[in-house]
């Protein structure tokens, strides 16, 4: 345990009190670590956002139960305030309660609060470690910047004075995934900028976009090939249109190569498959492009290989965050889609080497999801939604923050190598578009009618129990939402069942209302082909190509973007490949291709399906209803005849349970 982790958690002791309450104006709280660290002795945190629905929740989950002298849902709870003071609490809140007063301002004393309140709540634990260790007075705002970028992010503006070092620095941080506060991003550019040797580079935009850093490596990449005689045509990308600064970077600079080379490998950058290739190129040169480079299938064949061990050797442990599994989910799907893009006889030498990787990324995540899962919920969206439910959320802070028109694109049922499949053929269709890509975690089970519910609704399967059987509701929950928000009816869209380019038009004509401020779209056509697929996710690879060529894709972000929308897109849940294990005798389903996972509404009935199928496994989520009780099919295996291989989800494999969240913008 860290010793931040450890400072937050002394201001909790076990057995003092059943409820508490945690003044937290900075969401201090709100950290994975802290809040499984508290789960581990029995807390358990609600946000007070509705008191009526608190005190509801409050009264049934809770106090009913402690009074009966019974341990309930959990042994003590914390209501989580966002405020400094609880003095708008209820008074037998207050009363009852022992107040816990949490404050950025208290715990780092010596540094700018203004500036330390921008750091992302993943960062505090370093920073709390260095600001033991070397903050020996106060510090001004200037000075608290770059304290955290020398002792947090290993940064240090004032010594990058040419170009190999800014490179390197940049591509060390987006290859981490690492997002630098606004605060810090602006005091760096303004350190870099006035270096004439950076003059006319957007150094603003590379420090906050991981995206357009690499459009322009990638570039740059492709221009260094060129210098060197080397011809080819790009993977997965076609020629840039022309936009942005045109770089040079020293990709034979050790410090640059070696960042580049895990690059290519984890499917951030993408090698040219070359047609001429000089025969008198130094050996060394040879050598140094060989991993961004693509001369043959073999060669491709080669870079899976290659890509599959660096992700068996960068699998995240029980103790990761739950970004480490975004980002490792993420490397995972690109390995994944550039499997299904080799032929039939190359791909069949790597399907065992690919089926060990999917079963420890899935039993090490399921090991994880015990002890975390539960935890998800509660963390705060501000920055990027941890899970599905938070989405809306998260779209409702961006519309605050200059982003008035907001679409949310719902592609039902696609997993991260689909959608790497189809980023990359819209790319080639059409280079405007340009993707921030990050990842969020579906909800359990992972089936439409509750992961695309809770997805659309911002809520918790447990506050919309009465239809997690159907998603009728989903117009409603969505419009709900919005209103709260303060949104009229009238100014919130939703349209499901869109698939085809020709419904484009007409969609089109719902959107040029300018009355319509937020649009939820599900497009379900990759859930339709999973549900008929014969031939296993190589099989879908394919009509998910047909599907793309037919434009509606590029077509739908070119509709969306050209009426002012700001574009996400997400998923509710993916899919994976399966087996037959037999059908239970009894329980219902949530979904009739739910074959994943098993609902019951009794314990009983659940513990005998279990013992009909070892391995079979259920977690306890404290966001489920009472007697919502899911019996999951053990690794890839599902509740359908035994020995019938299908592509389905409602389980917990990688594949299904972490999805993307990209947002779609115009790069022109």
């Amino acid at each position: 345990m860290s010793a931040w982790v450890d400072r937050i958690l002394r201001e909790f002791p076990p057995d003092l009190a059943r409820l508490w309450i945690a003044a937290d104006p900075d969401a201090v709280l709100l950290d994975e670590r802290i809040l499984a660290g508290l789960r581990t002795r029995g807390f358990e945190v609600l946000p007070f956002e509705d008191p009526i629905a608190f005190r509801a929740e409050y009264e049934e989950r809770y106090r009913q139960a402690w009074d009966r002298g019974e341990e309930g849902r959990a042994l003590s709870l914390v209501l989580h305030l966002r405020s400094a003071e609880p003095d708008a609490l209820p008074w037998d809140y207050l009363r009852q309660a022992r107040t816990v007063h949490l404050s950025l301002a208290n715990l780092f004393p010596s540094l700018s609060y203004g500036v330390v309140r921008q750091v992302a709540a993943e960062h505090l634990d370093a920073l709390f470690d260095a600001h033991a260790k070397h903050a020996f007075q106060s510090l001004g705002e200037a000075a608290t910047k770059a304290f955290i970028l020398t002792h947090v992010f290993r940064l240090a503006p004032h010594l990058i004075g040419r170009g190999v070092d800014l490179w390197r620095e940049l591509l060390r941080l987006h290859h981490r995934d690492l997002v630098l506060p606004p605060v810090l991003i602006e005091h760096m550019a303004r350190i870099i900028g006035a270096n004439d040797a950076f003059t006319g580079l957007p150094i603003n935009e590379l420090l906050s976009s991981k995206s357009s850093t690499l459009r322009c490596v990638q570039d740059a990449w492709y221009r260094y090939l060129k210098d060197l005689g080397v011809t080819g045509s790009r993977i997965a990308e076609a020629t840039p249109p022309g936009h942005g600064v045109r770089i040079a970077i020293d990709f034979a600079h050790p410090d640059i190569r070696g960042l580049v080379d895990s690059m290519f490998l984890d499917g951030t950058l993408h090698p040219l498959a070359v047609h001429y290739l000089p025969a008198d190129l130094p050996a060394t040169v040879s050598k140094s492009i060989a991993i961004g480079i693509v001369k043959d299938p073999a060669a491709l064949r080669n870079l899976v290989v290659d890509g599959l061990k660096a992700l068996v050797e960068t699998l995240p442990t029980t103790e990761a965050k739950h970004r480490d599994w975004g980002a490792f989910a993420r490397r995972f799907g690109e390995a994944l889609a550039r499997f299904h893009s080799l032929d039939t006889a190359r791909a069949q030498g790597l399907k065992e080497d690919v089926a060990q990787l999917q079963r420890l990324a899935d039993e090490r995540l399921l090991a994880w999801m015990t002890e975390h899962y539960a935890v998800l919920p509660s963390l705060p969206a501000a920055n990027a939604p941890a899970m599905v439910h938070q989405i809306p959320r998260f779209l409702a802070l961006r519309r605050n923050a200059a982003e008035p028109r907001v679409a949310l694109l719902v592609f039902d049922g696609l997993a991260l190598d689909q959608w790497v499949q189809i980023r990359e053929a819209v790319t080639a269709r059409a280079p405007r578009f340009a993707f921030a890509e990050g990842a969020c975690f579906a909800w359990l089970p992972t089936l439409t009618a509750v992961s695309r519910q809770a997805l659309f609704a911002g809520l918790r399967p447990r506050e919309f129990a009465d239809s997690l059987e159907t998603t009728h509701r989903e117009p409603a929950l969505w419009s709900r939402f919005w209103q709260d928000q303060g949104l009229r009816p009238g100014e919130v869209l939703y349209r499901k069942g869109v698939r085809r380019a020709d419904q484009l038009d007409a969609l089109g004509v719902a959107l040029a209302n300018p009355g319509v401020q937020v649009a939820g779209i599900v497009v379900d056509t990759i859930d339709e082909i999973v549900h008929g697929a014969i031939l296993g996710k190589r099989g879908i690879a394919s009509q998910i190509a047909s599907w793309c060529e037919s434009g509606f894709v590029d077509g739908l972000f070119a509709l969306l973007l050209d009426q002012g929308f700001q574009v996400y897109l997400t998923a509710d849940h993916g899919n994976c490949e399966a087996v037959g294990i037999g059908r239970p005798n009894q329980g219902v389903i949530a979904e009739t291709r739910g074959e994943r996972v098993r609902v019951y509404r009794s314990a009983v009935l659940r513990a005998e399906s279990a013992a009909q199928f070892p391995g079979t496994f259920s977690l306890e989520v404290p966001a489920w209803s009472r007697d919502f009780l899911p019996l999951f099919a053990a690794g890839r295996t599902a509740f359908v005849t035994s020995g019938e291989a299908l592509v389905s989800h409602g389980g917990c494999s990688i594949e299904e349970v972490i999805v993307p969240f990209v947002k779609v913008s115009d790069g022109r």
